[in-house]
């Protein structure tokens, strides 16, 4: 073979590899076999999680701390529920605000408490119109454009409370009613359920006042009360902060007439309104859940595709001075 002949070949053998590496490389390295059914592999493909906005009216009452931190420990126990949470401060145009956030933010789900009823129905017919559901607890809104509403008998417990009253007063006698915040659905039906509960006894409303949840509220209106009237036999606070703080203001007073008075509240915290009573603060108090383990559930069912009830209606414990320590009794 001629020198330019052996120059010829061995470039056709240096292209000839060239093209065969080439192909190997596109060809790539061979799949690995699939993983057995049921191996980690399988189960290691990340999950839905599930964002869901609370807005919560105020951390101002106790009750509304305690909900956010039982609402807090139920969706713990879900992974796949990652929570977000909103005070407005008693405000009712930031929690319209909150709302829409949670809108723009594209949450999965909100539950609100709200501040007020009306002015709270359009924010969440808008998240409704977006797709959003939403879980309503302890005060209603306007209509019936939310997806579950999560509560109990407020009419009941005020009902309740005035029966207790009665039984406490001996069907006579002149009381103090201080009221919860009277533009929400609660202040309006536990005023209107005490007012049931008294009817046809001699108990006479002497005083009122709306004093929006709020002790140091409650105990300012009992101040004014006490010095008005010489004879006050009993105090309905539509919560146990009310009912707690006409107490202190009957004790300040220096008359001893917080020994006379009989005090009833709402809501029944273990450390709060149970507690009053087992002090012998209060003589009683109705329990008003906090309506989280519930709303947690409800969510879930939602979020899952599952179907809840519109209304859900949690029940009720009365709490008295000779029934406290054993956990208080059911109200049929």
């Amino acid at each position: 073979m001629s020198r330019h002949n052996l120059c010829i070949a061995v470039a056709i053998v240096v292209v000839v590899s060239c093209f065969a590496f080439v192909g190997c490389g596109k060809r790539g390295p061979e799949p690995p076999p699939p993983a057995p059914a049921g191996s980690e592999t399988k189960a290691a493909a990340p999950g839905k999680i599930f964002t869901i906005g609370m807005s919560q009216c105020n951390l101002g009452e106790p009750w509304r701390e305690q909900m956010n931190a039982d609402l807090a420990t139920e969706a713990a126990k879900h992974p796949e529920i990652k929570m977000i949470f909103k005070d407005a401060q008693n405000k009712t145009e930031d929690q319209q605000t909150q709302v829409r956030e949670f809108i723009a933010q594209g949450v999965d789900l909100i539950i609100i408490s709200p501040k007020e009823s009306v002015p709270l129905t359009k924010p969440v017919g808008e998240a409704m119109d977006k797709g959003i559901p939403v879980i309503v607890l302890d005060r209603a809104i306007e209509g019936d454009k939310y997806t579950c509403f999560i509560g109990a008998d407020n009419v009941k417990i005020g009902r309740e409370a005035g029966k207790e009253m009665v039984k406490l007063l001996g069907g006579k006698g002149n009381v103090v009613e201080l009221k919860g915040l009277m533009t929400s659905t609660p202040g309006q039906d536990r005023h209107n359920g005490f007012m049931e509960g008294i009817k046809g006894s001699d108990i006479k409303v002497i005083f009122d006042a709306d004093c929006a949840w709020l002790q140091d509220h409650a105990q300012n209106e009992m101040k004014s009360a006490l010095s008005r009237f010489d004879k006050i036999d009993g105090v309905f606070g539509a919560n146990d902060p009310s009912a707690y703080g006409a107490y202190n203001a009957a004790k300040q007073e220096g008359k001893g007439r917080e020994k006379t008075i009989r005090f009833v509240g709402v809501d029944s915290l273990p450390k709060e309104g149970v507690q009053y009573v087992k002090s012998g603060y209060l003589q009683a108090t109705l329990q008003y859940p906090t309506c989280a383990p519930e709303a947690i559930d409800a969510a879930l069912k939602i979020l899952n595709k599952q179907p809840v009830e519109k209304k859900i209606t949690l029940g009720t414990r009365l709490f008295t001075n000779e029934n406290a320590e054993k956990g208080g009794e059911e109200i049929p």
